[in-house]
């Protein structure tokens, strides 16, 4: 799926948040968003997401094979998102969430292969609402990782993860991304060093 962006821009009230922005996010691609705490990253993602509205410019859609276009209220079945303002259901167990999660959107493994690949195998039947932020996270990767969509966007993805996580992190992106448009919000080189090509926010200010 390629993404593309034309002088799209978002704002609050007065502020404009970015400008000017117009890229192409190619299929099969990595790409990072870099910037200060504060300076957009997060709504720059959200906006290619489709989970809030762009202020000026457009926003295309296109299947990578023919490129044809995709109609903007159909662009989420295709994007998998993770990020650590993501409210997961805290009553259901990590397994019921997996299964809700699988309406909307299927996985390309089954709910316990997707817990064991997390490390979370042995929380299946935990509410959510006991889980550490670590486990929290591990499980929002999961959901993105495994879901059957040719484009993943994580923010700031080690957020409340520790050093075993950190290398997990990695290894989900190593083994269960390619092939898929990657595009990652972050200020830490350590979450996107391995990206092919770095976009600076504060370029559309």
């Amino acid at each position: 799926m390629q993404i593309t962006l034309t002088d799209t821009g978002k704002r609050y009230n007065r502020e404009w948040i970015f400008r000017h922005f117009s890229f192409d996010f190619m299929p099969g691609r990595t790409y990072a968003i870099t910037g200060p705490n504060g300076s957009g990253k997060s709504t720059l993602l959200q906006v290619v997401a489709g989970a809030i509205l762009h202020s000026e410019g457009k926003i295309d859609y296109y299947n990578s094979g023919n490129k044809t276009s995709i109609p903007t209220g159909d662009a989420y079945k295709k994007v998998s998102l993770a990020t650590p303002y993501l409210e997961l259901v805290e009553e259901m167990t990590a397994s019921e969430m997996l299964a809700f999660h699988a309406g909307f959107k299927e996985f390309s493994h089954t709910a316990e292969e997707i817990l064991s690949a997390v490390t979370l195998e042995k929380a299946a039947h935990k509410q959510i609402r006991y889980f550490s932020s670590g486990m929290k996270q591990r499980l929002k990767l999961g959901m993105a990782f495994f879901s059957k969509t040719p484009v993943l966007l994580l923010d700031e993805p080690t957020t409340n993860l520790d050093a075993e996580g950190i290398a997990l992190y990695l290894h989900l992106i190593e083994k269960h991304s390619q092939g898929k448009l990657v595009i990652i919000s972050s200020n830490d080189v350590d979450e996107y060093k391995f990206c092919e090509e770095v976009i600076s926010i504060s370029d559309y200010k």
